[in-house]
């Protein structure tokens, strides 16, 4: 086993227990964004202790505002007001956090002076002009290294309001424009070619932003203030997709999953897995600022293949490398199509799912926008083709060290994760989670 790898043996007994899975990074992100702009403190409960959180509450202070983190899970952000962030003397570091380095820019649009944003060397290899074209389409004054790759410059100024169909779907380039609409002079749209998340939608709308949607519309209108006081964030269904599936591929597994995002533009995992035939049930609904929550059971299932398209694809792309380790474990084939998004991320998911699942014994190929997993005969389940085991590669890449995690416990003979400790950026505790679900 390489210095530095993690071994994950098999889960022979089945996982059971329950669990509370990290709070949702997604919301944490938009939480702590929002917050700096608006007037007085927010204080957020449940903020993610994550790298990638850290990034954004750096950003901001670095940017002028004050923030107490002082108690683990617990955020106070002191809000500057819309206009109140100030340009640091040097640039700002986002770390590895596409998503710190995507949304920023749209309330920099509207601030005065010139704001600098870079990141690690994974980070500066991520398209960031996909952002950069529909700022400048409002008028922002934007320049990236390239015309594509952070370091990016934002000089603030006024801002056009535009009606921008979006190319692809991205919910970081849809906040990006809602962000930088606050301070245009009239209502900006944003149209979604297919349905993404809207964290940042019901956030403004919580804060007292007039938000107006009709997908695949989206209108914001400019506002003189924002008040976002406190919000008590879920958890990461994203996070807690890992166990969802480890307890449907892992015989004899009854586990519940507590207080659980299940905003209907997140849950595209929970369809298709369901479509495969497993056993999930959402029980408690609540609401938190506006979000779906729930608590999650799920058991052990035999699964089936199923075709999963573009129009699904989107509200499931983190998640879409869990559906390839499902398929594994499934009777006959699976298609993932419409998925080009993967290949734009941390690394290259594509790929990267399908070189290391095919390395532990996984019948997996791969296509120009998604994969094809070949599982076992209809109705075998387990007793399919599933996954031997063997060496895994994170590439740095958190989802993936995770995926190789799970793989591990579902596995006939273990998986050795090399790089394991990148699942800091999203989910320090993922190791012990999971170990302690062990029966």
């Amino acid at each position: 086993m390489p210095a530095g790898s993690v071994l994950f043996e098999p889960a022979t007994g089945g996982l059971r227990g329950t669990l509370r899975v990290p709070a949702d990074k997604s919301i944490s992100h938009r939480a702590a964004i929002i917050g700096a702009i608006s007037e007085g403190a927010v204080v957020i409960h449940n903020f993610l202790e994550a790298a990638d959180t850290a990034s954004t509450l750096t950003a901001l202070e670095a940017c002028g505002v004050s923030v107490d983190h002082s108690e683990p899970g617990r955020v106070s952000v002191h809000g500057a007001g819309l206009r109140g962030l100030k340009p640091p003397a040097g640039t700002i570091d986002t770390g590895n956090s596409g998503t710190t380095m995507r949304l920023l820019p749209g309330v920099l649009a509207g601030q005065q002076g010139c704001f600098t944003l870079d990141g690690d060397d994974s980070l500066r290899r991520r398209p960031m002009d996909r952002v950069a074209a529909p700022l400048k389409l409002m008028g922002v004054d934007i320049e990236a290294s390239e015309n594509r790759f952070a370091p990016l410059k934002i000089c603030g100024g006024v801002i056009r309001a535009i009606d921008y169909r979006m190319p692809v779907a991205s919910a970081q380039v849809k906040s990006a424009v809602l962000l930088a609409g606050l301070f245009g002079r009239s209502p900006s749209v944003v149209r979604e070619p297919a349905v993404c998340r809207d964290h940042t939608e019901i956030l403004l709308a919580a804060a007292g932003a007039r938000i107006r949607r009709k997908w695949p519309m989206v209108k914001v209108y400019p506002v003189e203030r924002l008040l976002l006081s406190e919000l008590e964030v879920p958890g990461d269904l994203s996070s807690a997709a890992f166990f969802i599936v480890a307890a449907t591929i892992i015989p004899g597994s009854d586990i519940e999953l507590t207080a659980v995002g299940v905003n209907p533009t997140r849950t595209g995992i929970v369809d298709i897995l369901t479509a495969m035939g497993a056993d999930i049930e959402l029980g408690n609904l609540r609401r938190y600022t506006g979000e779906l929550v729930a608590d999650i059971r799920v058991r052990a299932a035999q699964l089936s293949g199923v075709r999963v398209g573009a129009e699904i694809s989107g509200r499931a792309i983190d998640e879409l490398p869990l559906v390839a380790l499902a398929a594994a474990f499934a009777g006959g084939d699976t298609v993932v199509e419409g998925a080009g998004e993967l290949k734009l991320k941390e690394s290259d998911r594509i790929r990267g799912v399908v070189d290391n699942l095919a390395g532990i014994g996984v019948d997996i190929e791969a296509r120009p926008d998604g994969f094809v997993v070949h599982g076992g005969k209809a109705g075998k389940g387990r007793s399919g083709r599933g996954a031997a085991g063997g060496g895994f590669r994170s590439q740095g890449d958190h989802r993936l060290a995770m995926l190789g995690a799970v793989a591990g416990a579902a596995s006939h003979e273990g998986v050795s994760v090399e790089g394991f400790e990148c699942v800091a950026i999203s989910y320090p505790g993922f190791r012990a989670a999971l170990e302690s679900l062990r029966s």
